[in-house]
Parts: structure tokens; sequence; C-alpha cells
């Protein structure tokens, strides 16, 4: 069939061309529906190498859009599906983690703790491990830090302040302690050396160390502006006679910044026990709460009066525990009534004891730890109605309440 076209004249076998259309193997079947320019070319005449550019660039724009279709497919389909992968991988892992924790809480207060040995043999074996690393001399301070002969501290009333105060240096030998060098230096209250050396913790005291040590008892001053002997007398209650005498001055007036030797001062209760170690930080940060307290009460599981050595704190599992005084550690151990649990020896006379701990406590035996540092988390093993924190602490090798040195 011919067919005779009015645009050029020619004339255009159109059985040709629809077998070409059929049955070409590498035909592209768009150029019959929209002519590229270089087939246009072909058809008016153009130059070969107009035409091969022509082929050229038509062949690139059309690789270029495969590559653009293929990147937005694996956009909207790989990555949307990694993406999707790894969002339903957290979530299921979060929900794990929560389940976990409700299950671990609801088993342990609907179900009976089955323990292969007696409580009370458990708490003995405790006892004694504690007693180990307790320091079981009787007190040789009083809370106000004087220091005791025979359980009785020596009175005021029996030293002389009319002799101008001398100073001498002494270098700490491995084994002293506040109280030793005090007492060894004919001194009568801990707080002179703390004052005197600025000693912001007497734990910190090292073996070499240099220390001031006054002829007398006393705290050091700087005067401030407008103060007067007669202001510094009433607030330190020790006679102007007494501070002109032992800073050998010949004038009550007062210069600001001029630094005094107040004999017979003693620290505020406060300070002194700061410097002493004595004022322990809890254990856990807020959102606990105190579900059993030290003293007399009903055992948990039998209801059975007894006494509970220590406070629990009730908060989720898993909750970071830090050491609340600064210390080495002691003990890293397991018992069935305990389950996972640390003791840390504070050096001071004190001990506390960390007890349920979800897990072995990543710190050591004989590692030092500071105030704060994480020991372990909060966790439900051994005997125990669900997770909390048992805390201990013991003072000279005997049970104190723990609320009574904790900072409120």
């Amino acid at each position: 069939m011919e067919i005779i076209t009015y645009m050029d004249n020619r004339k255009v076998n159109f059985s040709t061309q629809t077998k070409i259309v059929r049955h070409g193997k590498k035909q592209n079947h768009k150029r019959f529906s929209f002519p590229s320019q270089a087939i246009n070319g072909y058809r008016y005449g153009a130059s070969p190498s107009s035409i091969a550019f022509q082929e050229g660039r038509d062949a690139v724009i059309e690789k270029g859009h495969d590559i653009s279709k293929n990147i937005l497919w694996y956009l909207t389909h790989r990555l949307f599906r990694i993406l999707l992968l790894i969002v339903m991988v957290a979530m299921g892992s979060s929900l794990t983690i929560v389940l976990k924790n409700f299950y671990g809480q609801w088993t342990s207060i609907v179900k009976p703790v089955v323990l292969p040995f007696l409580p009370a043999q458990e708490l003995k074996i405790l006892d004694s491990a504690m007693s180990r690393f307790a320091l079981m001399s009787e007190d040789e301070v009083d809370p106000n830090g004087n220091i005791l002969i025979d359980g009785k501290e020596i009175s005021l009333a029996e030293i002389s302040f009319n002799q101008p105060v001398t100073f001498q240096t002494y270098t700490v030998q491995s084994g002293d302690t506040i109280s030793g060098i005090t007492y060894k230096f004919g001194l009568t209250n801990i707080s002179t050396l703390i004052a005197v050396n600025d000693i912001g913790n007497v734990r910190q005291l090292r073996s070499g160390q240099k220390l001031k040590i006054p002829s007398m008892d006393g705290l050091t001053h700087t005067v401030l502006a407008n103060e007067t002997l007669e202001g510094l007398s009433t607030r330190y209650k020790v006679t102007v006679e007494d501070i002109l005498d032992v800073n050998d001055l010949d004038s009550a007036t007062l210069l600001k910044g001029q630094h005094l030797f107040i004999p017979g001062a003693k620290m505020e209760s406060k300070a002194l026990q700061k410097a002493l170690g004595e004022l322990f930080i809890w254990p856990l940060d807020g959102g606990y709460r105190i579900s059993s307290r030290f003293g007399p009460r009903l055992d948990p599981f039998t209801q059975v009066p007894s006494s509970h050595t220590g406070i629990d704190l009730a908060i989720v599992q898993g909750t970071p525990i830090k050491a609340a005084m600064s210390g080495k550690i002691a003990v890293v151990g397991y018992t069935n009534v305990y389950g996972n649990y640390v003791i840390i020896d504070h050096e001071n006379g004190y001990q506390t004891l960390y007890a349920h701990m979800q897990k072995p406590a990543p710190v050591k035996k004989g590692q030092r730890v500071a105030q704060g540092t994480r020991i372990g988390a909060v966790g439900n093993t051994g005997y125990s109605t669900g997770p909390h924190l048992h805390f201990t602490v013991y003072k000279n090798g005997k049970l104190i309440n723990p609320e009574t040195v904790l900072k409120h």
C-alpha cells in the first residue's frame, strides 16, 4: 500500500513501515510516536556529523532518565524499608525492656522467694564480712572534735592562753590519723589542725603531707571590715586579753585582712562533720521512696517481727547507684539475702553496704572510688520483694541509722 504525503511529496510504503514495527528486535517504539531530532535530521537531509551528535545526545538523555528512575526507586523502596526496620527494632527493644521490668516487679510481689539457706545464716555471714573491715576500737573523739582521755574531754580551763602562739611543721607518716597527730602534739580538739591547715577532707590525708602545728588549740581568723576585738571575743567565747596575748598585739585596733589566732575556738559542728567526711550523699538520685526504715519492722515475707539493718529505697530497676562517700571497695559479692552487693570502707570508722544490685558491680575489690561514683544499678536480687536498694551504714563496727548521716 502506498500513501502520498503532502508534506514532502514523497511516497511511503506503509506495509514496510508496519513490518519494521512488528518484527524489529531493537527498534525503539517511542521513536515512531515521538521522533527525535536525529530521525528528523535523516528525514530532512541533515549532515551526518550533526545527526551523530543528535543521536549521542539522545542516548545520554535517555540513559540519565533511566538512572534517575533507578535512584528514585532505591530511595522510595530500599531506604524506606531500612528506616522502617530500624524503627521497628528500636520499638521492639524498648517494649521488651518495659515488659521485662514490669514482669520482674510483678513476679517479685506475687511470687514468694525461695532461699536454699536460712536468712539468719546469711546475715551472720555478711555481718562477719562487715566486721573484718570495721574499726573496732572505741571512739577517741566526741562529736564536737574533742580528744577523749579515758572517755572524758580535757577542760579548756586547765589550759593557759597567756603566751604567744607558735607554729611548727610536721610531715605525716604512714598510719597517722588526724586524732593521733592532735594528741601527739598536746592539742585537745581535732578541729584545730583541720582549720589551721584548711583540710577539706581528713580522709585525703596522705603520707608525706606537711602540716602546720600550732602550740595551742584554736582557729585562724581573717579580720573583716569594721570587726572589733570585743565582737570576736563574743563570737568565739574567749576573752579580749587572751586574743591580745596569743597574737602578741600592742593595740586593740584591728585592720581589714589581718590574720589572728583565736585561742580555744572550735569549728562549727556541720563544718567539722564535712571535714571528717561524715556527711554522706544519698546513693540514689531523686525519684525513690523510702519503703522501709531502719529499726524494728515486720519481715516482708513472713510478717515475723525483725530488725531492719538499713533503709530500703524503692525505685525503678536499673537506676544507677552512687557511692555515698569516697573510700575503698572492701567487698564485691553475692549472698542469698542481699543478692549482688558492695561494701565500701571509708577509712574513718565508717562502712556502707549497697545490696540487691541488678548484676555484679562494675567495681573491683581494693579500687578507690570518689563520692558519687557509680558502683552498680538497682536490682531485685536476693531476699527482695521488688526493685530497691538496701543501704546500711556501720560506724566503728556498729549499725547506725543511715538517715542520721545522710545530707538532708
